[in-house]
């Protein structure tokens, strides 16, 4: 008696915790990441917002995937700020404006990471002279030579890493 008393036990028990409502699964998104540089190695990020609304129309155009106006991120400080490194002539590939990717400052796990980026635009003297450059030291021993020229047009973007060396989310 003692074991039908049981397996019935049992048996309620399972029927109990398969129709008790299951726990709400978190939902998964898929974002358009983009292809560039840090520290001389791929990485991979996601646009997510932008300060400026050209900016945010043309990434939103870029990923197929929209971009958030937020004009307040103008307005953060200077020191919680990275750096992205955008060409505007050059040679061809991926980046926003046509041109080669992008390359980042402070990749996650360095000092001076974050996902907020201060847009620096740069354009090559001679575009013909063009190479391929994948290190911010790189990009400003350039500048420093005379070969191209970095603006900053008060741009933020928030542009989070999703895949690096040595990380992933």
């Amino acid at each position: 008696m003692k074991k039908i008393v049981v397996l019935l036990l049992a048996a309620l028990l399972v029927t109990l915790t398969a129709c008790a409502p299951k726990a709400a699964e978190r939902p998964k998104v898929e974002l358009p990441a983009g292809k560039a540089w840090a520290d001389g190695k791929e990485i991979y990020f996601i646009h997510t917002e932008a300060s400026d609304p050209a900016v945010a129309e043309t990434l939103s155009n870029m990923m197929k995937s929209p971009v958030v106006l937020v004009p307040s991120l103008a307005n953060v400080p200077d020191e919680s700020l990275a750096n992205i490194y955008a060409f505007a002539n050059g040679i061809e590939g991926s980046g926003p404006f046509g041109f080669q990717a992008d390359v980042f400052d402070n990749p996650p796990g360095t000092d001076g990471y974050s996902p907020l980026r201060r847009l620096n635009v740069i354009t090559w003297a001679d575009p013909a002279a063009a190479r391929v450059l994948t290190d911010v030291n790189d990009v400003l021993a350039a500048e420093a030579a005379g070969e191209l020229t970095i603006k900053q047009p008060g741009v933020v973007i928030n542009m989070p890493f999703v895949v690096w060396d040595g990380g992933q989310r």
